[in-house]
């Protein structure tokens, strides 16, 4: 399916790459679940990419709402910015080292609803008109929507699943 650009199609994407998610992680084994991807990165294991993802969905919360009850913030915290959002990635990593992977699917099972529960509060012309909001800058609501859910549930699937080959 082509990028989102209605919120009806925004909502069934997002759902349907939550679920396809959801059923992949599901269909992990026990060791798969727990054990570290090869290689080296950031992700080191399906923890870490659900709880990444749970994260993200914070960020698009507190940053739409905080804008939206007339509190002027950027959608990255200080002090980063997107040329230092690696950073960014890094530190929440380091945050949930400790999270178990239960809590880490409740996380983002929850902030996923959340994030549905927002998109379901704008039109299609508040999600997908570029600078309708003045705090999106020079896109639209809905490409930061489409990029912490749809998009990066893609992201997720890919990682999980090439960790998932080279686990058999």
């Amino acid at each position: 399916m082509p990028r989102p650009t209605s919120r009806a199609e925004l909502s069934t994407l997002s759902k349907q790459r939550m679920n396809d998610l959801n059923a992949l992680v599901d269909s992990l084994t026990e060791e798969q679940l727990t054990a570290e991807f090869a290689g080296v990165g950031r992700d080191r294991c399906v923890r870490d990419v659900l709880i990444h993802l749970h994260e993200w969905h914070l960020m698009v919360l507190a940053w739409a709402r905080g804008n939206m009850a007339g509190q002027t913030q950027p959608f990255l915290p200080a002090p980063y910015t997107w040329a230092t959002y690696g950073k960014l990635n890094v530190e929440l990593w380091e945050r949930h080292q400790h999270t178990p992977l239960t809590d880490a699917r409740t996380a983002l099972a929850r902030s996923h609803q959340e994030v549905m529960d927002l998109i379901s509060q704008f039109t299609d012309e508040e999600l997908f008109t570029k600078k309708y909001f003045p705090w999106t800058g020079s896109t639209s609501l809905g490409s930061y929507c489409v990029s912490s859910t749809s998009s990066h549930y893609d992201w997720a699937r890919k990682i999980i699943r090439a960790h998932q080959r080279r686990a058999i």
